[in-house]
């Protein structure tokens, strides 16, 4: 065991955003002392701008923020049920309803803005002020480990020393980096257009996901008559969408949804966002942890961005305090390993399929075309391939869909409508 008299606290997080914060909470609950260090200012922290960005949470995702307190700090009427979700392809008829209630669930999920969210965690943190401690303008500029400890270096020249450094300093981590620690990235060559929307027709708490061609566009239903527009278009058509008049912007998110809300009108600013995907290589080394976006970014077609990020807070946080409850060392590579074998088994397969989905449903070849519509088909109609995405979407673990040898037998299945041979993969993602 290190000697901790050398030690300026327990955990140095690098990274003051929703997950970064949200780990302190945690480590704060698990008697761990921890100091948070952001480059952006403090004071930027109190009350975060609305950034556009609304988060679907599991029931997974709720039950952690609750458990930290941070939950009952979100405003109530900015929380919106997440009831229903409905898929659609092109110009098909045909649609792939989700709804929660079909796992046993009230609703599938919550949707709440992205700066509600920072703005409860750095308010959860700050009442934490014994065990957490935030400091702003502290832009980290070099990373040192040792067999006794880690360091990081301040542009200001401070130098601060603790068992253990965890990055949570967004998808393009530079601490990542200097940790000697690479990642996956997948540029999609889009970007993502998000702006409420007011719309006359209420939404009954169902959320859209339409496939069109060459571009992508997602309806979340906020609190009252607003959704959250999500338009996913080739990057070199953002600018026009961007600098279009409010009123052409509305007219052509009414069109491209086929006016199923009534007439739609911008309530508030556009914001757009390059996507891509990132998956780190390792999630811990040496000393060092990665969690949220530093670890995982994704694509947000699945919304499990967040979530990802506070499965991996629950799991490192129990780790780190049966450390401590063991008298171990809080950088002992035993406990990161287990959490990140953990996040790895958790995490992989749905960021690969999801990187998969997103790149079948947005190729316009007719082979690709021809492969969405019975991926849709099959899903509508093989109910255990249903369940299985709903319990993802819920963040309930998942299960077998098929259960186990004490469950009934599964009723007849319908006959499956035939379907001309596919093409390989590799010809369809052309």
């Amino acid at each position: 065991m290190s000697d901790s008299t050398s030690f300026d606290t327990d955990v140095l997080i690098v990274g003051a955003g929703p997950a970064g914060l949200a780990l302190a909470c945690a480590l704060a609950d698990a008697g761990i002392h921890s100091h948070v260090l952001e480059q952006a200012p403090r004071d930027s922290l109190v009350a975060p701008p609305e950034d556009g960005r609304d988060i679907a949470l599991t029931h997974r995702a709720r039950r952690i923020l609750t458990q930290l307190g941070l939950w009952e700090r979100l405003p109530a009427d900015e929380i919106a049920p997440l009831r229903a979700a409905q898929v659609t392809n092109g110009e098909s008829p045909m649609v792939l309803p989700f709804d929660g209630r079909a796992d046993g669930h009230e609703q599938l999920g919550w949707l709440v803005p992205n700066h509600r969210i920072r703005e409860a965690c750095f308010a959860g943190a700050s009442a934490r002020a014994e065990r957490v401690t935030i400091t702003g303008d502290a832009r980290v500029t070099a990373l040192d480990r040792d067999a006794s400890g880690a360091s990081v270096t301040l542009a200001s020249g401070q130098r601060l020393r603790a068992p253990l450094v965890i990055a949570a300093d967004s998808r393009f981590s530079t601490v990542r980096r200097m940790a000697g620690i690479g990642a996956r990235m997948l540029d999609f060559g889009r970007t993502a257009i998000v702006a409420r929307m007011r719309h006359e027709l209420e939404h009954d708490g169902t959320a859209h996901e339409c496939f069109l061609h060459g571009h992508t566009l997602a309806m979340l239903p906020m609190a009252g008559r607003q959704s959250s527009a999500v338009w996913t278009v080739t990057s070199d058509g953002a600018a026009a969408l961007m600098a279009a008049p409010e009123a052409e912007f509305a007219d052509k998110v009414d069109a491209a949804f086929g006016h199923r809300l009534g007439r739609l009108e911008l309530a508030g600013q556009r914001h757009a966002y390059p996507l891509v995907a990132v998956y780190a290589q390792r999630f811990c080394a040496e000393r060092f942890a990665l969690i949220g976006d530093a670890a995982v970014g994704m694509h947000p077609v699945t919304a499990h961005g967040y979530n990802f990020g506070l499965y991996g807070i629950e799991v490192l946080a129990a780790e780190l305090a049966k450390s401590r409850a063991d008298g171990r060392d809080l950088g002992d590579a035993r406990a990161l390993q287990a959490y990140a074998d953990e996040h790895r088994r958790v995490t992989l397969p749905i960021y690969l399929g999801t990187n998969l989905v997103v790149k079948l449903f947005t190729t316009d070849t007719a082979p690709a075309q021809l492969a969405r519509e019975a991926i849709v088909r099959v899903t509508n109609w093989v109910p255990p391939i249903k369940s299985a995405v709903t319990r993802q979407l819920t963040g309930d673990r998942l299960k077998t869909p098929w259960g186990d040898l004490k469950a009934p037998p599964l009723p007849q299945l319908p006959a499956l409508p035939k379907l001309p041979k596919l093409p390989p993969l590799s010809d369809l993602l052309r």
